[in-house]
């Protein structure tokens, strides 16, 4: 194995107050606290961001680890107490140097910070506790975005799933066999503009409805505040 990698340097904030903004919405969207979605125990468990660095975080202010191996202590001490074995015991350091392929000398030094980790070390141990790569690595905020992506997936899920249950009941009550275009009409309120146009002697009386239409429209828009 090679000697340990440095630190890639801080990332942009960007991408977690983009992320954090559609959490939040789709939350809205599915009626949903904001505390649920954004639970910062569970951010930091799925992250291993500690919980008051996910709550900086959250709220906008500058805040984690900036050394490498001092994120890589912090993650890889979370993992020891929140990935157990099935009977809820921590894994030893002997089943930890096992699990990763390294000589418990190995695993002891990093363990106890004696040792700065390379990559190698990093893809081992992530492997071993079946985490995603760059778990032990990521700066704060990045490993915190990369959590609420998960937590936005599983937004999006609930949201597709709502939305075709409400297809599917409004399916159940319309009449069998009623014209899609009917059903449309009739769940937008305007099948009386539609049945007042169809009744127009020629297309060019009905362009001119349309006409009128576009140009309601666009006053509307322009009047919206």
């Amino acid at each position: 194995m090679t000697d340990g990698f440095s630190d890639p340097g801080p990332t942009a904030a960007g991408p977690l107050v983009d992320i954090t903004a559609r959490v939040g919405e789709l939350a809205r969207k599915l009626g949903m606290s904001q505390d649920e979605v954004f639970d910062v125990h569970q951010l930091s468990d799925g992250s291993g961001v500690p919980a008051e660095v996910v709550a900086a975080l959250l709220e906008g202010r500058a805040a984690g680890e900036p050394d490498l191996q001092a994120r890589f202590l912090q993650r890889f001490s979370a993992l020891r107490r929140s990935r157990l074995k099935p009977n809820g015991r921590p894994y030893t350091q002997q089943e930890i140097a096992d699990g990763a392929g390294m000589s418990r000398q190995q695993a002891g030094a990093l363990i106890n910070g004696d040792r700065r980790p390379t990559m190698e070390h990093c893809d081992a141990i992530q492997r071993f506790f079946k985490v995603h790569a760059g778990y032990l690595t990521a700066e704060d905020s990045e490993a915190l975005a990369d959590a609420l992506l998960r937590t936005e997936q599983e937004l999006l899920h609930a949201f597709a799933a709502r939305e075709q249950e409400r297809e599917r009941e409004l399916a159940a009550r319309s009449p069998a066999g009623q014209d899609p275009l009917e059903r449309l009409l009739q769940d937008h309120g305007v099948r009386g503009i539609a049945w007042r146009a169809a009744q127009l002697p020629t297309d060019k009386h009905r362009d001119k409805v349309t006409e009128w239409l576009d140009m309601l429209l666009e006053n509307v828009r322009r009047n919206d505040p």
